[in-house]
């Protein structure tokens, strides 16, 4: 099966040429390039995300039907915000988390990863979680007890 280009051979190469000659700096105005940020000003580098092995996951804690909190073998706690209320999950004994790309999970906005929560009232529940963050120990130390994992 042969892929059909979208542009004709001949247009494409004459826009790469076009983009090369015009120098970088000419092409964006000063103001949008990050060295006119002076160090005051400019954002500072994110640290390192902190990620989990599903497999690592001991307990979980949900106050609510949109957040899940996790407490990981290294004794940290991550919070996992739900795409929607997920029905009864708050009252799940047990529930499994599963991921389409790794079962290394990071910081961050996730996609394709969901909490599976089995309870007698809902049945089975699929929920995708949307987020998930780290909570630092003052931030853990800070939830209500039936919320800690």
């Amino acid at each position: 099966m042969r892929i059909k280009p979208l542009l004709p051979l001949s247009l494409a190469v004459a826009m790469t040429a076009t983009a090369a000659a015009v120098p970088p700096a000419a092409a964006a105005p000063a103001a949008a390039t990050p060295s006119a940020a002076t160090p005051a000003t400019a954002a500072p580098q994110a640290s390192s995300q902190r990620c989990f092995w599903v497999r690592n996951v001991n307990s979980f804690r949900s106050i609510d039907n949109r957040t899940v909190y996790l407490r990981t073998s290294s004794r940290d706690v991550f919070e996992l915000t739900l795409f929607a209320p997920c029905l009864g999950v708050d009252w799940a004994h047990n529930i499994s988390l599963r991921s389409r790309s790794s079962s290394n999970i990071c910081e961050g906005r996730m996609s394709g990863l969901e909490i599976n929560a089995r309870t007698t009232a809902a049945g089975r529940q699929r929920c995708s979680i949307t987020s998930v963050r780290w909570l630092s120990p003052d931030e853990v130390a800070a939830l209500p007890s039936r919320a800690r994992p």
